[in-house]
């Protein structure tokens, strides 16, 4: 990656990703399921000349607010930043999705993003009722995790999660971008040769289309994944745009772009290159270092943070030289998790920002455009079912 191209985003969680970070007076716990606090947690990275910002949600037992639905409310009140929150495809329909996420590219003007989850465990398949999903044992967990050989039944959900992403890129284009011609006078809305049957047949779905939403003005929004092993690096190969991963801070992220990369050939991807984006827990030094500031954390939380991404506690300006070095060995980018929401995200914002503008390698100001053209994705994307 060129050092002057440094992509950065966020990832939002909550009152942050440290579990105690709702007990922090800056961290407005009690406001999380409050507009306002969304929209000012997006203006803060809007405020960072962030990429974008990715909203978690899951099917878990835990409280939380529908992430696309966050995006919705925050895209009219929002400019130039990426919006990418959290979808699962296991119990939910891939037409839904489509639609779901084509109106979030209409409503914030090219912005939208997905960042597609799977749901694994049998207490999520019980929110739902239409399906049994068998409870891993600890064994099976542990023996994945050793292996990268991961059970048949979360094979099964990645190739169901492949053909949800496929279903869901051609109800995108299953509207031609001229389709809606609006002609009143003849009372004429739609040209109709421009609507396309998808004909999707597959072993999990089975849709007809056309979408009932028009084509999004991206073409085709940014599809994101987050992924910690070679089952998942394949299926970000066959169905993403751009792989979250998580290199630890001893080993660096050479081992992991080069598992993508051997991913990536694997499944035989052409065209363009998947991007790889490294995750990293960032708790930065602010009022008191940012070191102490975990420990104390830790200490009201009654446990030692643990994260399936790096940790990294301390100033603004070792957290720059570590993402400049990184950026090396052959990342495209950078997706932060602050530790506590209210005060790690404004550190992001006003001093690792202004501490990688220092070194060159981050942007003064918004280029204007698409998400994809703010990532370097072509803007350009020819629509498969429309002919010449």
């Amino acid at each position: 990656m060129a050092a002057e191209s440094l992509h950065l985003g966020v990832a939002l969680d909550g009152a942050g990703w440290h579990p105690a970070a709702g007990r922090e007076g800056s961290s407005r716990g009690a406001e999380v399921f409050g507009a306002g606090y969304w929209t000012d947690l997006v203006g803060i990275a809007r405020r960072g000349l962030l990429d974008f910002v990715t909203i978690e949600d899951d099917l878990s037992g835990r409280a939380r607010l529908d992430a696309e639905l966050i995006a919705a409310r925050v895209a009219p009140v929002s400019r130039d930043i990426g919006l990418i929150p959290t979808v699962t495809t296991t119990h939910t329909e891939p037409f839904h999705v489509s639609k779901a996420l084509a109106t979030l590219d209409h409503i914030s003007r090219g912005r939208a993003g997905w960042q597609v989850r799977v749901a694994g465990s049998a207490a999520q398949a019980r929110h739902f009722g239409r399906r049994e999903v068998r409870e891993l044992t600890a064994a099976e967990r542990a023996a994945a995790v050793a292996s990268g050989e991961f059970p048949q039944q979360v094979r099964e959900l990645f190739e169901e999660a492949a053909d949800a992403v496929e279903v869901v890129r051609r109800l995108w284009d299953s509207w031609e971008d001229d389709a809606e011609i609006r002609d009143v006078a003849n009372r004429r809305f739609i040209d109709r040769d421009k609507l396309h049957y998808i004909d999707f047949e597959g072993r999990f779905f089975s849709v007809r289309g056309p979408s009932i939403t028009p084509r999004p003005p991206q073409g085709q929004p940014v599809v994101t994944a987050l992924a910690h092993a070679p089952l998942v690096y394949e299926f970000a190969s066959r169905a993403a745009d751009l792989v979250f991963v998580t290199p630890t801070l001893a080993e660096g992220p050479r081992p992991i772009v080069d598992q993508v990369a051997a991913a990536a050939e694997r499944v035989g991807r052409t065209g363009e290159p998947l991007r790889v984006y490294a995750d990293l827990v960032v708790f930065l030094d602010a009022d008191e270092p940012g070191a102490r500031r975990l420990a104390r954390l830790d200490e009201r939380a009654g446990a030692e943070f643990a994260s399936d991404a790096a940790v990294f506690a301390g100033a603004a300006e070792d957290l720059a030289d570590l993402l400049v070095a990184w950026s090396e060995h052959g990342l495209d980018g950078f997706r932060l998790r602050p530790g506590v929401a209210g005060d790690d995200l404004t550190a992001v914002a006003d001093r690792l920002v202004p501490a990688l503008q220092r070194r060159g390698v981050f942007r003064t100001e918004y280029p204007g455009g698409s998400l994809r053209g703010l990532l370097g994705l072509p803007t350009d994307v020819p629509n498969r079912y429309a002919t010449a």
